[in-house]
């Protein structure tokens, strides 16, 4: 009896960029830093797949941040990267919403009388809110340079810098030869970027999940590209969630695409199932922004919480007030499952997902997606769309 024949594996398509070359690996694919969702699985499963993942951390002490590393160097033998928020949090190129030299005492009383009411209102009950002994306050420079040590010292090759200001001393991280990756939300940011002496600059727009920039990705790419000229790579980030959004960034001049809430609907991602029901839930309209949070413009999916604030006359709070408004009733919603309250963080892009895979087959379908897009000829009328057949049965 002959022996069965084998078929050859089919080669998978392959984009490589210098971004690629940069940072060792295989697809133009570097994961959004997402605090409380990309954990060491997450992040391994996209380094693992041929991107560039990225460990987010937004609390804890920094033997929490190593031990994270370290789990994600059990988990993958690839490059990787850590995302940390940097100190003075704001707006992309914009003065801090609300900013004053002290915060009157009515404001803050109405503010706390509304989330009370709120909660009361919804059936949500307070939660122990204090943290474990020996965490550094949050966005301060003492938890930046204690983190940022941690970095240096488990050598981790790519460091990310959340939106704010100032920038970590970059010659020290250079000097270890760690690259860093910034975000911009405006040409000007990205200006002040590279003179830093960044690596790479993500040209992040309006329709990202999360701080929210005050331009669209489709016009701010191409500028950052042309303002900072061939020689410093550009990641396009906001609104991309399939493979002909990374075929857009890659024809608008970015060496790669920075991805968020496609990941989101990634079986290693840590998301409560509440959050990845409404998710999967989602449209393309599902999303808000809203100061209501941070005290600052964020992208998040529509809620209770988000619609009800903006019905009052309240003004949201200077962060970090406003969060310690919205905290409480987050902290509470998150814990009894109520997505109507905190569906989650996400940008427009949910409205691609309609399931929860495995990193690998997301990241595998950006790729082989772009990779199409990029080799099909365009021609509407030869191949349309369900939507444009969908029309065209619609009498005039």
């Amino acid at each position: 009896m002959s022996a069965p024949s084998t078929i050859p594996a089919m080669p998978q398509p392959r984009i490589e960029t210098r971004l690629c070359q940069l940072l060792g690996i295989q697809h133009p694919i570097v994961l959004a830093g997402m605090p409380g969702v990309a954990g060491p699985e997450l992040t391994a499963a996209v380094s693992n797949a041929g991107g560039l993942g990225m460990l987010a951390v937004h609390a804890g002490t920094p033997d929490e941040l190593r031990a994270l590393i370290r789990r994600t160097r059990e988990l993958t033998d690839r490059p990787f990267g850590v995302f940390l928020t940097l100190p003075d949090s704001r707006p992309y190129g914009l003065p801090r919403p609300g900013q004053r030299a002290r915060l009157p005492a009515d404001e803050l009383v109405d503010c706390l009388e509304f989330a009370e009411s709120f909660m009361e209102q919804h059936g949500l009950d307070h939660q122990d809110e204090s943290g474990p002994p020996g965490v550094i306050p949050l966005c301060t420079p003492a938890f930046l340079d204690a983190h940022l040590q941690v970095v240096i010292e488990e050598q981790v090759p790519v460091f990310a810098a959340g939106l704010g200001t100032p920038l970590p001393d970059l010659k020290v991280l250079h000097d270890h030869g760690i690259l860093v990756i910034a975000p911009a939300g405006t040409v000007r940011d990205a200006v002040q970027l590279a003179t830093a002496g960044v690596d790479v600059v993500v040209a992040q727009g309006h329709e990202a999940g999360g701080p929210n920039a005050p331009v669209g990705t489709l016009p701010l790419v191409p500028q950052v590209v042309d303002a900072l000229g061939p020689g410093l790579p550009v990641l396009a980030g906001g609104g991309i969630g399939d493979g002909r959004g990374v075929a857009a960034a890659l024809m608008l001049g970015a060496q790669g695409a920075w991805i968020g809430t496609a990941f989101l609907a990634a079986r290693e991602a840590r998301l409560p199932d509440f959050q990845r029901r409404a998710l999967i839930g989602a449209g393309d309209d599902s999303t808000v922004v809203t100061r209501s949070i941070t005290g600052q413009p964020l992208r998040t999916l529509r809620s209770r919480w988000t619609d009800t604030w903006e019905r009052t006359e309240l003004e949201p709070l200077a962060a970090p007030y406003q969060a310690r408004i919205s905290g409480p009733v987050l902290a509470a919603a998150l814990s009894s499952g109520r997505a109507d309250v905190h569906p989650g963080t996400a940008g427009p892009a949910a409205g691609f997902i309609r399931c929860i895979r495995p990193t690998e087959n997301i990241l595998a379908d950006l790729v082989s997606g772009a990779r199409a897009a990029l080799d099909r000829p365009f021609d509407v009328g030869v191949h349309p769309t369900p939507l444009v057949q969908q029309l065209r049965r619609i009498p005039s």
